[in-house]
């Protein structure tokens, strides 16, 4: 019976995986090659609100998901804890909290430890920082910064501090080297797992200056710990995106959000596509006997595994196959099928342009496809960018890509693949004959004194939309 049930499960792992639509898979193993002997979801940005909205039903949906996937496993059937980043509500209000922390009741079933932090921005926003880290305690029991071993694997939270005038006050930071320095000394050999809101800069995607969800407080401590695996949110970026996970001197991993998915795109920061609050992703964390970690990015609307990865014990620093350097050195241009081509609409001052989605040649998605209009002379005129969908468990056969702002005449038009570390496939071209000038910024077309006034206004407000990266 025990075999027929470890065969059962492995069908069903391979079934999942064949009808997930994952759109990067590194370095796999077999279910029967990896027997965990912990497991639990690690989440962000759940954003609970107090009116009848979907964010609350979320988490049973993604508490379903991993619960189903425990049991499938007939060689440890356990979900041991969920691990919520910050954001935990929207506007940090005492009935959110409530709300949040009676569905944390209702999913979790017992041997499911809750650990969860509060964050600076969206859980401080109504109540001082003692009274929320007080108010949440009193909710779910979780103290806001904590220690606590689960199977002899260390857990560390750090909630934003007890001071409303400090981010993470000198005490918090000793405290967290103190708790770093008894993990890693009882066990050296094992990953020790940090939970925190903010990224760290310039580790995960979303974590730079510029994107703007990155802090510094933590960067001169967990240097100095390659036993650190580190997960923190914020930023709402995709987690499937290749560059969600970072390793250096430790490993960061970025946990998506459960409320909707943001980016930043060449200049433009803060972008959300109209489709962004359909997504809500976790990770489940698996850990094997010889400290591997399994992670599965998971869609929870959608219930499809988006990404997997297995990494090698991560306290060994030896291992560190997914660092920037060595991700940006393995990625490959992406590829359209043989004979495709762009089917061009002309329109005033452009074109919509559709080419068939291009495949990925390295594992990881293909996560923006670039336009550009040259004329005769081979100077671009114009050139514009589309995201797809690769960030939500949504198959694409075709992309539909928008150009504007050209005046009359002949044109190239070109399209590109481009891969998250920016390496582009060859280009797809066509010819476009513009017979009417469009703006830059409508794309109607503008004529006489009017039509001129109208073009000039739309190119100012272009230009300070773009400097400030609001487009």
């Amino acid at each position: 019976m025990k075999h027929i049930k470890k065969i059962t499960a492995i069908v069903l792992s391979l079934l999942m995986l064949s009808a997930s639509g994952i759109s990067s898979v590194a370095g796999v193993a077999a279910e029967d090659e990896f027997v965990p002997v912990l497991r639990f979801v690690a989440a962000s940005d759940t954003h609970v609100k107090d009116d009848s909205d979907e964010n609350y039903r979320r988490i049973g949906i993604m508490t379903d998901i991993a619960y189903r996937t425990a049991e499938s496993d007939a060689n440890y059937n356990k979900l041991d804890a969920l691990v919520i980043a910050g954001d935990l509500t929207n506007d940090g209000t005492k009935t959110e909290f409530d709300r949040f922390a009676a569905t944390i009741k209702s999913c979790l079933r017992e041997g499911t430890r809750f650990l969860g932090v509060v964050a600076k921005n969206h859980d401080g926003y109504e109540m001082s920082r003692t009274e929320l880290r007080d108010y949440y305690k009193n909710g779910t029991g979780n103290d806001a910064d904590f220690h606590t071993v689960i199977n002899g694997y260390h857990f560390i939270g750090l909630s934003a501090s007890p001071s409303d005038l400090k981010h993470y006050d000198s005490n918090q930071l000793k405290w967290l080297k103190d708790q770093l320095d008894a993990a890693t000394a009882e066990s050296p050999d094992r990953p020790v797992f940090f939970i925190h809101h903010e990224h760290n800069r310039d580790t995960v995607y979303g974590s730079s200056l510029y994107d703007g969800w990155g802090v510094t407080f933590f960067n001169d401590i967990l240097k100095n710990y390659p036993q650190v695996v580190d997960f923190s949110g914020h930023s709402h970026y995709p987690l499937n995106d290749p560059r969600s996970l970072w390793q250096g001197s430790y490993t960061a991993i970025g946990t998506g959000a459960i409320y909707y998915s943001e980016f930043t795109i060449d200049k433009v920061r803060t972008y959300h596509p109209d489709d962004s609050g359909e997504t809500a992703t976790f990770w489940i964390v698996e850990v094997d006997k010889d400290n591997r970690i399994r992670l599965r990015g998971m869609d929870a609307l959608a219930d499809k595994c988006l990404v997997e990865y297995i990494l090698d014990n991560p306290a060994d620093p030896a291992n560190r196959e997914y660092t920037p350097e060595k991700r940006k050195a393995a990625s490959k241009a992406p590829l359209f099928d043989e004979g495709a081509g762009i089917t061009v609409t002309p329109k005033a001052g452009g074109c919509i342009a559709k080419v068939p989605a291009a495949k990925s040649a390295d594992g990881m998605p293909v996560v923006l496809y670039r336009i550009k209009a040259a004329d005769k002379l081979g100077v671009t005129k114009a050139e514009s960018w589309t995201l797809p969908k690769y960030y939500i468990a949504t198959e694409q056969n075709e992309i539909e890509l928008d150009i504007k702002g050209l005046s009359k005449g002949e044109y190239s038009i070109s399209v590109v693949a481009e891969t998250a570390y920016g390496v582009d496939s060859d280009a797809l071209t066509a010819s476009l004959t513009v017979t009417e000038n469009g703006c830059p910024y409508c794309g109607e077309a503008h004529e006489g004194i009017g039509g001129a006034f109208m073009l000039f206004f739309h190119r100012v407000a272009y230009f300070f939309a773009h400097l400030f990266g609001q487009m």
